[in-house]
């Protein structure tokens, strides 16, 4: 009940006098009981006791919604706040962001060897070599003679340690998938088959056997021969018909430009096959970096040349054990190799490849014209006979060729004389001589 609701109100007054207890009207009363006066006021009109109970209903309402308003600011004020402060570190991000874009690039370079706790002998990408300090944020025992490092391009500070992965040049040279070639695709070179089966597969599939026997297995062989006579492919059959990691590099991509990038590749290389163990190293053309060297006036280019083929020698016969690594290189410019490199012990066999005979050459011809929809005239000892002195390559080209001249006429078959005019052609393109430049050309 409200204050304003008392309808009535009540007054009582007491006197004491003397101990006694008086009423208002000043009788003694000499009983313990004291008799109070009650006045009764008027009562409050109905209507306006109404009115009053609307405008309390009315405050109270209004003093809820104040209520509910300030709760809702108060959730607005702290997802401001929240808000705020997510900018804010957005803003630092950015800021950090925009402070690494300033600042200048690393420089790549190589860890050589450990002056002191605090110094480190580094070769930078460039050329030259640096003793640097190292930061305090890197930690000792990631610096390792070999590993690549981040310099500060200004003071030449080690700032960090790169991770050990391999050149980006090196991974692309691993074989994901092995080549659709097996020795059934290849014509002829059937005692060259054997060979390289001996002396790449055989240690791989069975170890034991040369274990006991007491003997070690060849470690490298190297495939000689005329261009096109079969040695690149033999080399994809045998990636397709065993199950080791197969790596594929062409000599020239191992020389660099800078000095110790060619040697550097070398090391990854090798250390990539010994990671993916049991693997095969296919070199082609290894004459690019194998060349012999001689007394003879260098120039800058043909150092770097050399030092890569002495890292080579190094991994191919050196301190360090390849494990169970297989090296298989190919060249047609054996006349020019570096004796060192063809010595036992690093290519233990090397397999001569000669231009096919006639029997392989029909070999090779009914290998490419397999697919191919023959007439009946068509004789393929026939054109054996015909392209004497002629290689695999050559041989293709000729059956390519004959299919050729059938598409020009609009048939489905070809035909021997398809055959006749396509070993002209070839023929043609392997005597003739260059095209006579015109008249005013570089005059």
């Amino acid at each position: 009940m409200y204050p304003f609701e008392s309808y009535f109100t009540t007054s009582i007054r007491y006197t004491k006098h003397r101990g006694i207890f008086m009423t208002e009207s000043g009788q003694d009363d000499n009983q313990d009981v004291i008799k109070p006066i009650i006045s009764v006021e008027p009562v409050v009109p109905s209507d306006e006791l109404a009115q009053l109970r609307k405008t309390n209903i009315a405050l109270e309402s209004r003093n809820y919604e104040l209520r509910e308003t300030v709760r809702q600011l108060r959730l607005q004020a702290a997802a401001t706040e929240s808000e705020r402060d997510q900018y804010k570190r957005e803003a630092k991000r950015l800021k950090g962001d925009l402070e690494q874009y300033r600042s200048p690039p690393l420089v790549i370079g190589t860890i050589e060897a450990l002056a002191s706790d605090e110094r480190v002998i580094v070769r930078s990408t460039t050329g030259p070599q640096f003793l640097s300090k190292v930061s305090e944020t890197v930690d000792p025992k990631e610096i390792i003679p070999g590993r690549q490092c981040a310099l500060h391009p200004q003071s030449f500070v080690l700032v960090e340690v790169l991770p050990n992965k391999y050149d980006t040049a090196i991974s692309g040279m691993e074989v994901e998938t092995a080549p659709n070639v097996s020795y059934a695709d290849i014509g002829g070179l059937e005692h060259q088959k054997t060979l390289l089966r001996e002396a790449v597969e055989l240690p791989l599939l069975k170890p034991d056997l040369f274990a006991k026997v007491g003997i070690e297995p060849p470690k490298g062989v190297l495939l000689v021969g005329p261009p096109g006579t079969g040695k690149t492919l033999l080399a994809k059959a045998v990636s397709h018909e065993t199950n080791a990691a197969f790596i594929r590099v062409v000599g020239s991509e191992l020389v660099q430009k800078y000095i110790g990038e060619g040697a550097r590749l070398v090391r990854e290389l090798f250390s990539l096959a010994r990671e993916r163990a049991p693997a095969i190293i296919f070199i082609d053309e290894i004459d690019a970096i194998g060349s012999s060297r001689s007394n003879d006036a260098y120039s800058a280019g043909d150092h770097e040349v050399n030092r890569t083929l002495m890292q080579l020698l190094s991994e191919l016969d050196g301190f360090n054990t390849r494990g169970n690594v297989k090296i298989i290189a190919a060249t047609n410019r054996m006349d020019i190799l570096d004796q060192a490199l063809l010595r036992p012990g690093r290519f233990d066999r090397i397999i001569e490849f000669p231009l096919p005979d006639e029997e392989g050459r029909e070999m090779i011809l009914a290998i490419h014209t397999q697919k191919m929809h023959l007439a009946k005239s068509v004789s393929l000892k026939k054109i054996a006979a015909e392209t004497p002195n002629m290689n695999g390559s050559e041989l293709m080209a000729i059956c390519v060729e004959a299919g050729m001249n059938a598409v020009r006429t609009g048939r489905t078959k070809v035909s021997g004389d398809d055959f006749t005019r396509a070993i002209e052609a070839v023929k043609k393109g392997r005597t003739q001589k260059s095209m006579p430049l015109p008249d005013g050309m570089y005059s």
